[in-house]
C-alpha cells in the first residue's frame, strides 16, 4: 500500500457558536476535511450554511466573543492553529495561509492609494521573516509593483497611485489577489472572490487564480455558492448544509452522480442551455433553526427521503471511489434507519 502524505491542512470534528441574545446559534456542527498540498478544494451550499465562517475559522478571523470554537482541530502540518493563540495566527496570516474576499471595497481603505496599501501589507510581513531576508520600503514598493504585474493589473506602476475608487471591480480584486499572495503563501482561501463582478470579469478572475495556482503551487479552498465557479477551478467538493458537511466528492463524481439529496437539488436548480426554465427546480422549504437544530439529518424537513432513522442522522461513509456522502439512502445494509438499498446512481 502507498502511504500517502500528511494533508496540508486538517479540519477535525470543528464545532463553532455564537453566545447571542436569543440563545447559542450553532454555525458549524462536526465539519471535517482535509487538503492535500497543491489541491483545490471548493466548498458549496445556500447563504447560511457556513461556508465562509468556516474559512474564517482557520485563520481565526471570526470575533470572539461572541463566537467560540466547542471542540475540534485545525491542523495546518503538525500545528493545531485553535491551540496556538493569536500571536501565532498573525505571524501565519498572508504568509503561510491567505485569504481574498468577495468585497473589494470592504477591504480597501478608500483614503490610501492602492500602491500604499500594497506595501504596508509586505512591509507587515517582513516581521515574521529572518532578519537577513526583509525587505525596506523602496524593495517592498518593488515588490508590489511585481506583484501587481503577476495579476495582469493594467499599467501598474499608474495604478499604483491611484486610490480604490478609480478602479473598476475586476481591477480591485485583482489588486486584493495581489495582496494576498504578495506574503507567498502555501494555501489561498478565496471567499466568494467573483459575485460582485460580471460574467466576462469573473471567468478572467478565475482563469487568473488558475494560473496562479499552478505558478505558484498554491493549495486553494473556493467557496462558492455557484457550482459553475467551483467546476471550473476545483478538483474536489465539499457540500455544506446547515453547518453540516453532507457530501464530500471529486468534481467528475459530483456532477454525474451526486449522492446527497440536498445536493441532486442544488444541480436540478442550475440552469442548462436547452433546457426550460420552468424545467428549474427549486428546494422546498427553508435552512432550520440554528438556536434549535433538529437532530441528526438537518435536511430532513426538505427531503423527499425521510425515513425514522433520520432523526439520528447518518455519518459520512465512503460509496464509491472519491466521493463519501451522509445519507441513510446509502447507508450499509443492516444499518439502524438504513433503507437496506445502497443508491450510487444520483436519481431523486
Amino acid at each position: 500500500m502507498i502511504e500517502r502524505p500528511p494533508p496540508l491542512l486538517s479540519v477535525q470534528d470543528l464545532r463553532l457558536e455564537f453566545d447571542t441574545f436569543d440563545g447559542v446559534y450553532r454555525a458549524i456542527d462536526g465539519v471535517s476535511f482535509d487538503l492535500a498540498s497543491g489541491e483545490s478544494l471548493g466548498i458549496v451550499g445556500e447563504t447560511g450554511c457556513g461556508k465562509s465562517v468556516t474559512a474564517k475559522s482557520i485563520l481565526g478571523l471570526v470575533p470572539s466573543p461572541p463566537a467560540r470554537i466547542g471542540s475540534g482541530r485545525i491542523l495546518y502540518g503538525d500545528e493545531d492553529l485553535v491551540a496556538v493563540g493569536e500571536a501565532r495566527l498573525r505571524a501565519l496570516r498572508g504568509v503561510e495561509i491567505a485569504m481574498i474576499f468577495q468585497d473589494p471595497m470592504t477591504y480597501l481603505n478608500p483614503v490610501f492609494t492602492i500602491g500604499q496599501q500594497l506595501v504596508d501589507v509586505i512591509m507587515a510581513h517582513q516581521r515574521v521573516r529572518p532578519e537577513g531576508e526583509r525587505l525596506g520600503r523602496r524593495g517592498a514598493r518593488e515588490h508590489a509593483l511585481e506583484m501587481l504585474r503577476r495579476v495582469r493589473l493594467p499599467n501598474p506602476e499608474r495604478q499604483m497611485d491611484a486610490y480604490p475608487y478609480q478602479l473598476s471591480g475586476g481591477m480591485r480584486q485583482r489588486v486584493l489577489i495581489a495582496q494576498a499572495l504578495s506574503g507567498n503563501p502555501r494555501l489561498l482561501i478565496a471567499d466568494e472572490p467573483t459575485t460582485a463582478l460580471d460574467v466576462t470579469i469573473q471567468a478572467q478572475i478565475l482563469d487568473l487564480i488558475a494560473e496562479l495556482m499552478e505558478d505558484l503551487d498554491l493549495s486553494v479552498i473556493m467557496i462558492s455558492h455557484d457550482l459553475g465557479v467551483v467546476a471550473s477551478l476545483c478538483r474536489r467538493v465539499i457540500v455544506m448544509y446547515a453547518g453540516q458537511v453532507v457530501e464530500d466528492a471529486t468534481v467528475a463524481r459530483l456532477f454525474s452522480a451526486p449522492a446527497h439529496p440536498y445536493t441532486q437539488g442544488l444541480l436540478r436548480a442550475v440552469p442548462h442551455p436547452g433546457r426550460r426554465a420552468s424545467a428549474l427546480a427549486g428546494i422546498p422549504g427553508a435552512l432550520p433553526n440554528l438556536y434549535d437544530p433538529p437532530p441528526g439529518c438537518r435536511f430532513q424537513d426538505r427531503c423527499p427521503h425521510t425515513m425514522p432513522g433520520c432523526s439520528r442522522g447518518a455519518p459520512l461513509v465512503e460509496i464509491g471511489p472519491g466521493q463519501r456522502v451522509a445519507c441513510l439512502l446509502h447507508a450499509p445494509s443492516g444499518a439502524p434507519g438504513s433503507s437496506g438499498v445502497t443508491r450510487r446512481d444520483g436519481c431523486a
